[in-house]
């Protein structure tokens, strides 16, 4: 009896490898297969060369086109011989259930949103960043209609996500994998912070998908856009060979061009000296252990005032803030555009008051002296959203801000207001 979908994908490991995509290699249409293959855990074996295809040429083989007769890139071989083409499809076949949309109210706005994707991203892009990238010859009417495409499709973007974390529902979903991929090179080689600048809530929206574990798995490490690319002239010495080259191998060689551009990340905190605060070790008490009479007693005795700084944050437009859960979504979502952040921090972040009349502050622990946000460009996203204060840890008034921060309990005569809730970054 042939197996299930869900059988193979949940539980018959050994059948993965006979699950291949097709693809050139660091080509963005794939981005969103591998993206959803790793949400379901499916590990795919990718072929990007011969014998099926030669990249350089284009030239599909026979063996290739017998399984594939569109002859397009990304393709897909399944089990029992099922063969599918198409980004959109093949990672719609790969994800999940919760990220096709539960229910067919969710599952038609993905496909919105990646139809969307489709005909209202992708072409701007093409026309406004390839030429950038020498990778298509300029056309001054066609990149400034871009521009102005874009700023209308960012525009509704960013009103969409004014109170939204994801685009559907409440977390990840094709929809937001789709149009992160789409938006790639956008982010990456022309929309520099001042072109970013109206669009806050599309560029929080982004960071917090490409800092996402299966996303950076693929993409790697995305750095956003200091300064905006001009259009590069074309080579109009070998024309031949440029027109003799598919729509997907001119995409890939933009793609690789622009990953290649990418500077190499290092660690921040490297040349701070050696502490004798293991973080691990206290975020495990934390966790496992009552705050007030484990972990705070731990946290004390061990805190090393030399390699270690205590910081009270809070946000510095509370006039701005809704409803709680909004508040709440928030804090979550800069949490998680901090992923890089965790090995050298911990927080506890605390909402104030009810709907409408509500607060946000909390404490930050940091490896070394200095407001850790300003050595990294990615961190650097909501910090500006927040007062900081250093704290004393010799003081009265510090270690009442711990406690009370930590145990979620007290007067916190400071703020003013009930808590209400909080939300732990460890």
């Amino acid at each position: 009896m042939p197996l299930s979908r869900e059988s193979v994908l949940e539980n018959k490991v050994e059948v993965f490898a006979a699950m291949t995509l097709y693809t050139y290699p660091d080509f963005w249409r794939s981005y969103p297969v591998l993206i959803a293959a790793q949400y379901s855990g499916l590990q795919l074996k990718v072929i990007s060369g011969p014998p099926e295809f030669e990249p350089q040429s284009g030239c599909r083989t026979d063996h290739f086109l017998a399984k594939f007769p569109f002859g397009k890139v990304p393709a897909f071989e399944g089990e029992n011989g099922f063969h599918i083409c198409e980004s959109n499809a093949i990672a719609h076949y790969v994800g999940t259930d919760a990220l096709r949309g539960i229910g067919p109210k969710d599952s038609a706005l993905v496909q919105q949103w990646v139809s969307y994707a489709d005909g209202a991203i992708i072409p701007a892009v093409a026309n406004w960043v390839y030429p950038t990238l020498g990778a298509s010859a300029y056309n001054k009417q066609a990149s400034e209609k871009a521009q102005a495409d874009l700023q209308g499709a960012l525009s509704f973007l960013n009103e969409h996500l004014q109170t939204r974390t994801f685009l559907v529902g409440e977390r990840v979903s094709l929809a937001d994998i789709t149009l992160v991929c789409a938006l790639l090179l956008l982010y990456k080689q022309v929309l520099d912070p001042s072109l970013r600048e109206p669009f806050s809530n599309v560029t929080r929206w982004f960071c917090s998908c490409v800092h996402q574990p299966q996303f950076s798995a693929v993409l790697g490490k995305v750095k956003l856009c200091e300064k905006a690319a001009q259009y590069k002239v074309k080579d109009v010495e070998a024309p031949k060979k440029k027109e003799q080259k598919t729509e997907e191998e001119e995409e890939a060689d933009t793609t690789e061009e622009a990953m290649a551009a990418e500077p190499k990340t290092e660690d921040p905190f490297a040349a701070l000296p050696n502490s004798p605060f293991v973080l691990d070790e206290f975020k495990r008490q934390y966790s496992n252990e009552d705050p007030q009479t484990v972990a705070l007693p731990h946290f004390w005795e061990h805190f090393d005032r030399d390699g270690w700084s205590l910081w009270y944050a809070e946000y510095k437009y509370p006039g701005e803030l809704g409803e709680v859960l909004l508040s709440s979504n928030l804090i979550a979502g800069m949490f998680q555009r901090l992923e890089g952040l965790r090995k050298n921090s911990f927080a506890s972040m605390a909402v104030f008051g009810k709907d409408g009349d509500g607060s946000i502050s909390g404490v930050w622990l940091f490896r070394g002296q200095q407001l850790a946000f300003e050595l990294c460009d990615d961190w650097k996203v909501d910090y500006g959203s927040y007062s900081w204060r250093k704290l004393d840890p010799d003081s009265e008034e510090s270690k009442t801000l711990i406690k009370e921060y930590l145990c979620w309990e007290g007067e916190f005569k400071h703020v003013g207001k009930p808590f209400n809730q909080g939300k732990i970054f460890k």
